[in-house]
């Protein structure tokens, strides 16, 4: 569609996310009035996410034989949750068993969760008595760590050593929780074992490549756009698609010249260094927040440099 003339005809920001129901903070960002650039952002999906039945077997058979509990027999004295997708397998278990008196018997357990988010998501679980939730307000897997250390050892303060936690998780995730919580610098009573177990696996969707390739088509013409890249995920087809991509070497093409109009930009360092050691792309702009103010200050920033 044509720009009423005289109009500031927008800058498309093209975003490798799903968007978020029912609010979307990227969208209301990059829509808000400002003076300067103004921004068109398009959502272009990039992941899947399936639920693995091997996982949710094993988690089954813990709620179904009581081994999450306060019982000193019990396996697992408490659970972590630090994505929404794992909570969503979660409650499809607890779905499962509503017809069992008392389950899935976590009345007397913590359950951990970073995030205002993931909290909403466990709190919408019905479960009577309510599920005993904590941590919401640490924001990230470094800070709630911390948290579980002194929350979980008075809750169980009557133990030195402490019962196992499960922290429900995807196929690909960070570590920093199971290593701040099992630092063998730690005193033995404060020490927490921690076993992660895989619900839901994360991988590119099929139509990904050709979705986010008739956007560029869609875009070719305009005097400037920005792609925004949340994760590792979908790097090596974002890159194919605006071919940067040598499919010999797996690399950006030595002779690659940039069209000078088409800016990357990344979420934070694990992706702007995912790209630069595995395909040698420097992206034009790495937020120094991973959120919406901060990818779009990021992007504001360049854009300033240049003029």
């Amino acid at each position: 569609m044509g720009t009423t003339e005289g109009a500031k005809e927008k800058t498309s920001v093209l975003l490798l996310k799903t968007k978020s129901i029912p609010n979307d903070g990227y969208k209301e960002q990059f829509e808000s009035t400002k003076e300067g650039t103004q921004f068109e952002p398009v959502f272009v999906p990039v992941l899947e996410h399936q639920l693995l039945e091997e996982g949710l077997k094993i988690i089954r058979d813990a709620l179904r034989n009581k081994e999450i509990s306060r019982q000193a027999a019990a396996k697992y004295g408490g659970l972590i949750f630090t994505s929404q997708r794992a909570v969503e397998a979660f409650a499809k278990l607890v779905e499962e068993g509503q017809d069992v008196d008392s389950w899935p018997h976590l009345q007397d357990i913590p359950i951990y969760t970073v995030g205002p988010a993931t909290s909403r998501a466990l709190r919408s679980i019905p479960q009577t008595p309510p599920l005993n939730i904590f941590g919401s307000e640490t924001g990230n897997g470094e800070a709630l760590a911390h948290y579980m250390i002194d929350h979980y050892g008075k809750w169980y303060q009557d133990m030195e050593i402490k019962p196992p936690l499960l922290f429900l998780v995807g196929e690909q995730r960070r570590d920093i929780i199971p290593k701040t919580l099992m630092n063998p610098t730690l005193p033995r009573d404060r020490r927490i074992q921690v076993d992660e177990l895989a619900v839901y696996g994360t991988g590119v969707m099929e139509s990904f490549e050709k979705d986010f390739s008739k956007l560029l088509k869609e875009t070719e013409n305009k005097p400037m756009r920005w792609v925004v890249v949340f994760s590792p995920t979908g790097c090596e087809a974002m890159l194919r698609a605006l071919g940067m991509l040598d499919p010999e070497t797996g690399k950006v093409k030595a002779e690659h010249q940039r069209d000078g109009k088409t800016h990357i930009a990344t979420i934070g360092p694990t992706t702007r260094d995912f790209l630069q050691t595995t395909f040698d792309f420097e992206p034009d702009v790495c937020a120094e927040k991973p959120s919406p103010e901060g990818v779009e200050a990021g992007i504001e920033s360049f854009l300033k440099e240049r003029i």
